[in-house]
């Protein structure tokens, strides 16, 4: 879709600090890191929500975020990890482009509210590329 910033992304006309990419799927770095190494995981397909998204592309989509998971929490070492997907207006969904958010935790309190709140949107973008350079060396290879 022409209007869809993530779909921008994938097409590169809007830049953004990538940490896996496949065919079928992109996971990069949110801009706003509600946490350090807050992450988006989205099929390069456009879908707008989990009602449209085909069941093909669900399962691989699903089968590489523990991989990616897994190379957040060897990169930067959380406590936990939320997985945090809205759909639909009513339910927060903001880029009606399905994606998951990987949000580590690092023992901030709540979820929405106070966690969004203290989003920084003067995200250092030299950080998040050694960052994902990081995250990158921690992916097992398949």
């Amino acid at each position: 879709m022409s209007d869809c910033i993530f779909c921008k992304i994938i097409d590169g006309s809007i830049p953004s600090v990538k940490l896996y990419e496949d065919d079928q799927v992109l996971a990069f770095f949110d801009i706003s890191q509600v946490t350090k190494g807050h992450t988006l995981v989205i099929p390069k397909d456009h879908h707008e929500s989990i009602y449209e998204l085909p069941e093909k592309v669900a399962t691989h989509l699903f089968s590489v975020i523990p991989n990616i998971a897994n190379a957040l929490k060897r990169t930067f070492e959380p406590t936990g990890l939320n997985l945090l997907n809205n759909n639909g207006k009513d339910a927060g969904q903001t880029v009606f482009h399905y994606h998951i958010h990987l949000i580590p935790r690092y023992g901030e309190p709540g979820l929405h509210g106070a966690l969004w709140e203290n989003a920084s949107n003067d995200v250092n973008v030299n950080q998040l590329a050694d960052y994902a350079q990081e995250v990158m060396k921690n992916l097992t290879q398949k």
